[in-house]
Formats: C-alpha cells, structure tokens, sequence
C-alpha cells in the first residue's frame, strides 16, 4: 500500500515539531545550568557541614547558603578555602566523584565543602584579639566579648593565651565548639604554605573567603536564620591601619 501525499505530509510535520520541542527544552535545560552556575559563582552557594567544630550553631550534616555579594565582617559565620595546612580528615567534606562534582559546579548539589572550613570570623585587618581578659573573655580591640549565644556549652573562650594583631588583607577565625576547633589560634607558630615567618598560617587571606553564611536551610527542623550576635556591635574599630605583618605573643594580655 502506497502512502498519500497528505499522510506523508503529516508524519513529517509531526516528526518537525517533536524535533523543535526536544531543541527547546535542550536549550532550557541548558539555559538553566548555564543561570545556575553563574548564581553559584557571583551569588551564593549551599554547603554541607563536615565537622563538630562550629557545634551548636551548626551540626554535622546541616546544609547552609553562603552568599557572596556583601563583604564579610566580625561576627560573620564564614565559609573560606583551606590557606594551607589548617584542613584534617574530619573536618575536609569528602569529595564527589565526577558526576556529583558536575552538579555541584552547576549548583544542583551543595558542595560538598572539601577544601574549605567554616568558623566565626572574630578580627578583621588592623584588629587586636586577645584571651583572656581577669574574667576569662576573649577582647577585641579591648572590648570583651559576651559569647554566651553562641559559645558551646561547657567551652572556654580559649584553652590558649595570646594576643594578636590582625595583618592587612587577612581574617582571624575561630570556631564556636573551641575544643574541637583547629582554628586560627592553633596556627599561631605556624609557617604559610609558602614558608614565612612563624604564625603566618593563622590567619585567613581575604581573597580565600568564599562567603558568609546567613541560613541554615535543611534539616527543615534546624531552618534559622545566620546573624551577627549583638556583642559584635560593641567592638571599636582599630586603632591603626592594619600591619603588613602580624603580631603575634603567646602571653596573656595585661590583667
């Protein structure tokens, strides 16, 4: 049996039209990972919590956005890539396999936060921090803080004295479960990943901070919002432009 030209023509316009629909949401698929990894790039990321280290504010496993856009101050919770040696097993994600790092890198994973820790951002550039004051605090440019809120049960501020002086272009960090936190304190006598002087390690480039942090997103349970505590708002400015070089003592501040 022969075929009719009309029947002919509407298989074809048929197998046209399936063609055109497949292009189109090819192009929107792809559209949209193109919108997805540019939001993740300039705007914000999600990421998974791999250690106890910022315990009770984030737990194991909670998945936090990281947003980009505004710079980061003290008190922040920050997210920043490893500035060299700080990272061990426990507290470095465990990294996907090529498939899951692809959907990551297009944002329809959060990140798996292998090589990169998360803690409380505590001194910008030019700012002096130091434990602990007559009454156990950890000070700021001499203002003691109140980290009640935030602090783990149970914690000192730190098991450590010392008083630093944040360099230009760096961070002090630390995490809110102290105990368990391999922050910046405990690189205070350590070398960069260049080599430098002693205590270089301790404190984070500027241009390794990823983000700051501002929800808790999942467990649906844990949803809250990330704010700066209060006691930040108290905290001068330094004194003095930040050093090109940190000062760093490992002595408790005159009581």
């Amino acid at each position: 049996m022969t075929e009719t030209p009309t029947a002919t023509k509407e298989k074809s316009a048929h197998r046209s039209g399936l063609a055109a629909a497949t292009r189109e949401f090819v192009l929107i698929v792809v559209g949209a990972l193109i919108v997805s990894s540019i939001l993740r790039a300039f705007v914000g990321q999600m990421f998974i919590i791999p250690s106890e280290s910022m315990q009770n504010t984030l737990l194991v496993g909670d998945r936090v956005v990281v947003e980009k856009l505004t710079n980061v101050e003290r008190g922040d919770v920050v997210v920043f890539e490893d500035p060299g040696g700080w990272l061990g097993q426990e507290e470095s994600g465990q990294k996907r396999g090529s498939v899951g790092r692809f959907f990551e890198v297009v944002g329809l994973l959060p990140d798996s936060s292998h090589g990169h820790l998360i803690k409380r951002l505590i001194g910008m550039p030019g700012d002096k921090v130091a434990c602990c004051d007559a009454k156990g605090r950890l000070m700021v440019n001499g203002k003691p803080l109140d980290e009640t809120s935030y602090l783990y049960p149970g914690d000192a501020p730190s098991a450590m004295d010392f008083q630093v002086t944040v360099p230009a272009g760096h961070v002090f960090v630390m995490g809110d479960h102290r105990s368990e936190s391999g922050d910046s304190r405990v690189h205070l006598s350590d070398t960069g990943p260049n080599g430098g002087a002693p205590g270089d390690a301790a404190f984070v480039p500027l241009d390794k901070v990823t983000g700051r942090a501002i929800l808790v997103v999942w467990p649906a349970n844990r949803f809250d919002k990330l704010e700066i505590p209060d006691t930040f708002k108290d905290v001068p400015a330094a004194a003095a432009p930040p050093p090109d070089r940190p000062s760093i003592s490992l002595t408790p501040p005159p009581k």
